[in-house]
């Protein structure tokens, strides 16, 4: 099954540790232990609620990770996993993860070998594409479906090219799969559009996109009612130009709960924002909130967002 010995500094007793830790106390970390498979006793610890294999060389996703019925939180970081790594299966029965983190792995990237377990459902994000030679299939960055129960979802810098369908789902369609889904970082991917279809997450109050090649925003990014944080650095958002859509359309100020923006790095002034329309409901909102001190004085800069 591969190399499945920890680093030296914490080797197998202290591995066999916290296996036995862990079945009391329903918590388990083996970051950074240089695996390349999870233990097969992991799958075995039916109480376990939170499980870390961050910073490892994990390639697969083992589908038994599904035996773990009441896993709340799941890390896995840093990792090797490319499109077609985590199966169909794999999580769908997963229903009390709350929490998601796959940062910093490889999911947007063609995987050439056949290693991997997806069947190439919906997954969608930037998945390698198919090839007319049958020994060479075409993967779908994540599974077709997530758990519903997902409250945060974590995929910075996974070099994704589009947003996966089993997130946003599919233009025209009016499942809903991630009603609670309430954060979702997509920064450092290779974003260039955000859909429509982003609008299919009801409960979305925090959402990360810096540091793509974003342009605009859609106008159904208004239809996030409960939306507070959205940052946006270093994307390519400009003020706006004569005869065209604002590329910050105005239901995303005046259609939203927003508090916090962040438009740093972006080639857009203070003035070509404060010219946009809805943007001084934005304004008085948030000072609003800042008169309450709801965010208890965390917020300095009313007026532009991280731009100068």
């Amino acid at each position: 099954m591969g190399n499945t010995q920890p680093h030296n500094k914490t080797g197998r007793k202290v591995v066999e540790q916290k296996l036995e830790n862990a079945k009391k106390t329903g918590v388990l970390s083996l970051s950074e232990h240089k695996l390349e498979n999870v233990p097969s006793q992991v799958f075995e610890i039916s109480k376990l609620t939170t499980l870390d294999l961050s910073k490892n060389k994990i390639t697969v996703l083992n589908p038994k990770i599904s035996n773990l019925k009441v896993l709340k939180s799941l890390n896995v970081d840093n990792n090797k996993l490319t499109p077609g790594s985590i199966s169909d299966d794999t999580l769908i029965s997963l229903t009390k993860l709350k929490t998601l983190s796959l940062n910093n792995n490889q999911l947007g990237r063609p995987n050439n070998n056949n290693n991997s377990t997806n069947n190439g459902g919906g997954g969608g994000g930037g998945g390698g594409k198919t090839n007319n030679n049958n020994k060479s299939k075409s993967y779908d960055a994540l599974p077709t479906t997530l758990p519903k129960s997902l409250k945060t979802l974590l995929l910075s810098n996974n070099s994704l090219s589009n947003i996966p369908r089993c997130i946003v789902g599919c233009s025209g369609s009016i499942v809903v799969q991630l009603q609670l889904l309430e954060k979702l970082d997509l920064s450092s991917n290779n974003l260039a559009t955000v859909p429509e279809t982003i609008c299919n997450l009801p409960s979305l109050n925090d959402l990360n996109l810096d540091n793509n090649v974003i342009v605009s925003l859609p106008t159904s990014i208004g239809k996030l009612s409960k939306l507070k944080v959205l940052s946006v650095r270093n994307n390519h958002i400009a003020g706006k130009r004569p005869n065209s859509p604002q590329p910050l359309p105005k239901e995303l100020w005046t259609d939203t709960l927003l508090i916090d923006m962040n438009l740093h790095g972006n080639p857009m002034t203070s003035t070509q924002l404060n010219a946009i329309d809805g943007f001084d409901v934005f304004l008085k909102r948030r000072r609003e909130v800042k008169n309450k001190d709801i965010l208890g004085g965390a917020m300095t800069d009313l007026s532009v967002c991280g731009l100068k």
